[in-house]
């Protein structure tokens, strides 16, 4: 599976066996927090990092998948250009309707007696435009997971922005409630990978993604997921004031960072989502103020998170995304001298 991905154009990189979380960094990279981007073990051949770590190279693919043919194989989606729609059946509590589809009020006329998912959200959501669901996209691939949700693949149109991931619980960023949304800064599962809770199988005969309707790219637009759509408003530096210093923008994160990897020696009870929130929140006003980008700080944001809770990847993006937004309306600027 892995060589037919790369044959596609599309990145790879191990997932841990069994499991569909990246496999595990090597321990130099589990103890020392550094960036993915300086990481030397990418030119040394090794996958950490996960999405990170995706290649087309065959020479890693025989490397990794010939030693270990037990790893799972996820795609990253941004460098593939895909967008894929990960529809949950998991059961949760139901919010207000007006949480169900970001932007759009639901009048108490609609009867959402049964609505229980993320197939019913998104169903909703192409009902309100004339559409068909998704799910029920028999022309691209599409993916049924272990726990009863759906993977809907599409490729991103050349010519179009790319689209950051998101979760669906996102109070700033999201689709539809239980429709998680897995492209920039994310990975997807690949189609036949095994893990303990069962297989990932192709539904119907498309086995490859058709292009992104132009509905779901409107929508996509209107929900906030373009990756600068337009260039970035660096705030600039005040008369008078130092220029954005990185190094003290790092000094002043690192700690914050640290507090969440701490997280790792405690599987619970350590107030892991407080400390990535208070993480995320500051590094917004960084990102603010010029002195980070929202792609440096996401890396470090996440490489943090993932390394005390790699399990949790999902709500993870969810309270960096919610707390970056947050923390720019407050810019941090630095006084007196670096």
């Amino acid at each position: 599976m892995a060589r037919w991905c790369a044959g596609n154009g599309w990145p790879v990189h191990p997932l841990a066996p069994g499991r569909k979380t990246p496999a595990a960094n090597c321990p130099a990279c589990r103890d020392e927090h550094h960036s993915p981007q300086d990481c030397s073990c990418h030119s040394a051949g090794r996958w950490c990092h996960g999405f990170h770590a995706a290649t087309t190279n065959s020479a890693l693919l025989d490397a990794w998948w010939g030693k270990h043919p037990t790893l799972g194989v996820g795609v990253s989606c941004g460098p593939a250009d895909l967008v894929v729609l990960d529809i949950d059946a998991h059961s949760a509590a139901v919010p207000d309707r007006n949480r169900l589809l970001p932007g759009i009020p639901i009048h108490e006329s609609v009867n959402l007696t049964g609505l229980a998912s993320g197939f019913d959200t998104l169903a909703l959501l192409a009902a309100l435009r004339g559409r068909r669901s998704p799910a029920d996209d028999d022309s691209t691939l599409r993916v049924r997971t272990p726990s009863g949700g759906l993977h809907v693949w599409y490729r991103k149109p050349p010519e179009g922005p790319r689209y950051r991931s998101s979760v669906g619980s996102s109070p700033k960023t999201a689709l539809a409630w239980q429709v998680d949304v897995r492209s920039t800064g994310g990975y997807i599962v690949t189609p036949a990978t095994r893990t303990s809770a069962g297989t990932y199988s192709p539904v119907g005969t498309a086995r490859l993604p058709a292009l992104l309707p132009d509905w779901l790219a409107t929508e996509l637009q209107r929900t906030g997921h373009p990756v600068n759509p337009r260039p970035a408003q660096v705030v600039p530096p005040r008369p008078g004031s130092p220029r954005p210093a990185r190094k003290r923008a790092h000094r002043l994160l690192e700690p914050l960072l640290d507090q969440v990897k701490d997280c790792a020696a405690a599987p619970e009870g350590t107030a892991f989502t407080e400390k990535l929130n208070r993480a995320a929140y500051t590094a917004g006003g960084l990102i603010a103020s010029g002195h980070l980008t929202d792609s440096q700080a996401r890396d470090l944001l996440t490489a943090a998170a993932d390394a005390a809770r790699p399990h949790r990847s999902r709500h993870s993006l969810a309270v960096i995304t919610s707390a970056l937004s947050a923390g720019a309306s407050r810019p941090l600027h630095f006084k007196g001298r670096p």
